[in-house]
């Protein structure tokens, strides 16, 4: 809210288009809205599932098609409710919890989704929810614990704008988030594009030697970590960073050269190459000490296409993981240093175009959030 030249407090925002004038009205959100939630019909009965309608779940909000299809008969006999195109959507409950999206789909819910319907305007409704998100995950999900409620949603109070100053307000939104949508399908595109040329470019090679990766490079692994800070201090381990790049020391030897570490557990195996000094985790792997006749990074270029064959590769059902002789066994066709130098000098510049274009991104989204924060009280 704003203030007067006689600093009374205002129901206006900071900043607002110069032909609208006049406060904004508070209402709740159950004054001015209607609510319904949805169901889920029993995965037990094979006659509910595989049918012609989407069943949106709280993680297909902002898409444009759903991964489950439920039947007329499952519809019916469940609490499931249809949704709409252009209906608000509210996920209650999980990780995805506070976030809302205006449906593009006409479809069923289940009981993790609240449809809010209006007449106000539903995207002036999302913006000035996603103003207020963060603080009201705060107050109603402390520490991460519990859900949202339709009770919870209808008590809720909002500053509302009349109805052409709604408008143009979502119409301003709206731009932003085309714009967002742009980038985003930009960098996809990008990535796309890296790994067609990935696999193309390492399938057409045809000249040099095609060896053994276990034979032009050491691979090696660590071992478990420690946390006696006066053992780390005394012995001197260097950090590592795993994939929730939380810091954490490992009692293994440290590297201090050109490496690719893989992480020797879970569902992907992509590569991280690295230049600097770290410890090595028990579970991820190294590639050092690479042969004269072999480029470190362009080794690295080439194991990003690898992923499938270590997937397909792995043991372990439960959580799957990598042992050193499936690194040992990778072929690999190796060029001459200058071919080497430039297919990583073209991957190089791929990588700064992606980087590039997401940092454009991420200054998108915080010029959106600063206006959400100016533009709507």
């Amino acid at each position: 809210m704003a203030t007067d030249n006689k600093n009374k407090v205002l129901n206006v925002p900071h900043l607002r288009f110069p032909e609208f004038g006049g406060e904004w009205r508070k209402y709740k959100l159950a004054e001015i809205c209607s609510f319904f939630s949805g169901g889920t019909p029993s995965s037990s009965k094979k006659e509910y599932y595989d049918g012609n309608i989407p069943f949106i779940r709280s993680g297909e909000l902002h898409m444009d098609k759903t991964e489950l299809f439920i039947t007329e008969v499952g519809l019916d006999n469940s609490a499931a409710k249809i949704v709409d195109v252009g209906d608000l959507l509210l996920a209650l409950y999980g990780a995805t919890s506070g976030d809302i999206a205006i449906s593009q789909i006409k479809g069923a819910i289940n009981q993790a989704i609240l449809c809010i319907r209006t007449t106000q305007n539903k995207k002036f409704i999302e913006s000035v929810w996603k103003k207020h998100v963060e603080k009201l995950l705060q107050t109603y999900l402390q520490g991460g614990q519990g859900n949202l409620s339709a009770d919870i949603v209808k008590n809720i109070s909002f500053y509302f704008a009349e109805s052409n100053e709604q408008i143009k307000l979502a119409k301003f939104i709206t731009l932003l988030d085309e714009r967002i949508a742009t980038q985003n399908k930009i960098i996809e595109d990008l990535k796309k594009l890296k790994s067609v040329i990935s696999k193309s470019i390492f399938s057409l090679i045809e000249d040099g030697k095609s060896m053994l990766l276990g034979d032009v490079a050491h691979i090696s692994n660590g071992c478990g970590d420690v946390q006696d800070a006066d053992t780390i201090k005394r012995e001197g381990w260097y950090p590592f960073f795993d994939r929730s790049e939380e810091q954490k020391w490992f009692p293994t030897y440290s590297i201090d050269k050109e490496a690719i570490i893989y992480a020797g557990e879970g569902q992907s195996f992509y590569p991280r190459y690295y230049k600097g000094k770290f410890a090595l985790h028990q579970r991820c792997y190294a590639i050092t000490d690479f042969s004269e006749i072999l480029s470190p990074k362009y080794c690295y270029y080439f194991m990003g296409t690898l992923n499938s064959y270590f997937i397909r590769n792995a043991v372990g059902s439960t959580v799957p993981s990598l042992r050193i002789d499936m690194f040992q066994k990778v072929k690999l066709r190796i060029p001459s240093i200058k071919r080497q130098k430039d297919i990583v000098s073209m991957f190089d510049m791929l990588n700064m175009k992606c980087e590039n274009e997401t940092s454009i991104m991420v200054l998108f989204k915080e010029q959106k959030f600063h206006l959400l924060q100016q533009m709507f009280i």
